[in-house]
């Protein structure tokens, strides 16, 4: 019989509750503490975990002796802060959100964590294990010839409501290259087999949340930008960001092209935002197109219904957490590691600082 493997949560937002739905669908599992300081926050949860302990602090959690491993969902400036307090306990496998820090000069911090901390530590860039996406990854090499362009596109629904308001301001995100385009960046490094060299960028806050003020203080959050990337190995990528387009078919679109053809993943958006209510939501698919014998092949990517219901990202959460449960109960390695948690931050702030500059950042 399988033993059950014991969770503490730190964080139970709309994100965090989306992991605790994920987590109730892994066998012999069980969420047995949660810190959540938003009581509104804590009812939600309780209902998808009830018997889940809720603590008063993020010490009290860290001090119980029931737990194998912790979760990270809390708002991304305090992601670094909370790292380090766990490094003062006994050293147990943690799943931080991304971006895994917000700022630039704590960069130091980070790669200190990274070399003392005694267990392993995956950061959660769950957009690898969309089906279409992973399907993508699978066939790229033969399909292409290997890799020379590569072109992601993200149309989507604007930033959404979050607790307090954090993900209104660049000081508490990171910016939206790094907020929302880390999972891109990732993506890039993890098909392209390389790391960056060069990063232009252009973007901006052209019409969304411009008519809101917080405590006085108007959004500077952006709604849309380009991102162009040159890597060591030659290959290059391209980044597109639209968040004022919910009428978007498909809300991510791939595309990989090589000497011998191209290949392309398309993502629909999260069910419960599809505007067009007369149609069909549109099903994840592959589109193989070789470059000179003409036969354009078109694959339906089907996605569990039960995964899509636990959540927003195309039920890659579940298979995001099924591997980090692995990493718990078999020590199998980390998939989405520091490293690569680090280089989509580096890369997201480079771009911020090149669309501010009006000038292209070198690594």
């Amino acid at each position: 019989m399988q033993d059950i493997t014991r969770y503490g949560i730190i964080g139970c937002g709309m994100m965090g509750q989306e992991h605790l739905r994920n987590i109730a669908l892994l066998p012999a599992t069980a969420v047995m503490a949660i810190f959540e300081p938003d009581a509104t926050m804590r009812v939600a949860a309780q209902c998808l975990a009830p018997d889940a302990v809720f603590v008063e602090s993020l010490d009290q959690l860290l001090a119980r002796e029931d737990l194998d491993c912790l979760v990270i969902v809390s708002p991304n400036h305090v992601h670094l802060e909370q790292l380090e307090r766990i490094a003062d306990y006994p050293a147990r496998p943690v799943l931080v959100e991304k971006p895994l820090f917000t700022n630039a000069q704590d960069l130091a911090r980070v790669e200190a964590f990274k070399t003392h901390y005694g267990a392993p530590v995956w950061v959660a860039m769950e957009y690898r294990y969309m089906p279409p996406i992973a399907a993508l990854k699978d066939r790229f090499e033969s399909v292409t010839g290997g890799l020379k362009m590569l072109s992601i596109r993200e149309h989507r629904f604007p930033f959404l409501e979050k607790i307090g308001d954090w993900n209104r301001f660049n000081a508490n995100s990171g910016g939206t290259f790094v907020e929302k385009c880390c999972h891109f960046f990732d993506l890039m490094r993890l098909l392209t087999g390389s790391n960056p060299t060069r990063i232009m960028a252009s973007g901006g806050q052209a019409v969304n949340h411009l008519d809101e003020t917080y405590a006085g203080a108007v959004p500077d959050i952006w709604d849309h930008g380009y991102v162009i990337v040159d890597f060591e190995n030659g290959t290059k990528a391209m980044l597109e960001l639209c968040m004022f387009a919910e009428g978007a078919h498909f809300q991510e679109e791939i595309s990989v092209v090589g000497p011998r053809g191209k290949i392309e993943a398309f993502v629909p958006g999260p069910t419960r935002f599809w505007m067009n209510q007369s149609q069909r939501a549109p099903d994840p698919k592959l589109v193989i197109s070789p470059r000179h014998s003409g036969l354009r092949e078109e694959l339906e990517i089907p996605v569990d219904p039960a995964l899509l219901e636990a959540g927003d990202h195309n039920g890659s959460t579940f298979y995001q957490h099924q591997r980090f449960l692995a990493v718990v109960r078999q020590g199998r390695a980390v998939e989405v590691s520091l490293n690569d948690g680090i280089w989509a931050v580096r890369m997201g702030q480079a771009a911020q600082e090149s669309a501010r500059l009006g000038q292209a950042v070198t690594f």
